[in-house]
């Protein structure tokens, strides 16, 4: 099933943001060398294989700069694509798209980095019960985009924000108490302050810390920068009591056996804290 774009009414913020950011009074080389009458047409070209996100985005950018730049997709978001592949194609006055340009070359080949990333850790993990989530580690003002653009890469989205839901860390833990009773007290204090249609995850890094957390009703338990031998004794520990997730340092070499142990998430935060934009070109 194919992913829906993200929702128009933060795309349109995102947009005018980074238009504001580029464009705080016109595009002054376009506009002291380009005739105002001149029209132009051009193609989003890859440079390389990986997976598309953000069409939509980048057509909005056009729009905010020009209703009349009319912008049509050739490919959709999550697809597959090669070297020498048209993502869609532009025309329009020549000045509003040479303005438009960059800041939909940058979100587009962010958008599709992310995506493309996202699906080569899935496909890593493929014929194991583990999804692939991302993480909260998104470029601020921009994480409505990343963690669409994970979707599209065949992943899952974590919490999109610290109201969402309930996640003790180990600074949370460092604060309340870390073991034992003080970090049952801990998950006990956050159920009584929640709705119960919200969960508690928390996070532990040694083995004694499980049992406390699923005494207290914990619905997720993070194993934090376990190997994938200990990953698989905690798997046994919790037997099936709460969701686990695995989380810290985890690499495309290193994946696989970290889902082979039997966790139900692994996140990843290299997916959108610093993944490497696609290349992609705008051919005019």
């Amino acid at each position: 099933m194919r992913e829906t774009g993200p929702p128009a009414e933060g795309v349109r913020a995102i947009v005018r943001r980074s238009l504001a950011e580029d464009l705080p009074w016109g595009d002054v080389t376009s506009e002291a060398i380009i005739p105002p009458e001149a029209t132009a047409a051009g193609r989003f070209v890859a440079r390389e294989e990986g997976v598309v996100s953000g069409l939509s985005v980048a057509a909005r950018v056009f729009e905010e700069v020009d209703p009349s730049i009319i912008v049509r997709p050739c490919r959709a978001d999550g697809d597959c694509i090669g070297a020498g592949d048209v993502l869609a194609e532009v025309g329009g006055p020549a000045r509003a798209i040479l303005s438009g340009e960059r800041t939909a070359l940058n979100l587009l080949q962010r958008m599709c980095g992310i995506a493309t990333a996202t699906r080569r850790y899935v496909d890593a993990i493929a014929g194991t019960s583990a999804s692939i989530v991302d993480t909260r580690k998104t470029v601020p003002g921009l994480r409505l985009l990343d963690k669409y653009a994970v979707r599209c890469g065949g992943g899952a989205n974590h919490r999109f924000s610290l109201s969402d839901a309930v996640l003790i860390k180990d600074n949370h833990l460092a604060l309340a108490g870390a073991a034992g009773d003080a970090l049952t007290a801990a998950v006990r204090r956050a159920r009584a302050s929640i709705p119960h249609t919200v969960k508690v995850e928390v996070e532990v890094d040694r083995l004694d810390q499980i049992e406390p957390a699923l005494a207290a009703g914990a619905d997720i338990i993070l194993l934090d920068n376990m190997p994938p031998a200990e990953l698989r004794v905690a798997v046994d520990l919790i037997r099936g009591r709460a969701f686990t997730e695995a989380s810290g340092g985890i690499t495309l070499d290193s994946v696989r056996a970290v889902a082979e142990s039997g966790v139900d998430l692994i996140s990843i935060g290299a997916l959108t804290h610093s993944v490497r934009a696609l290349d992609i070109s705008l051919e005019l």
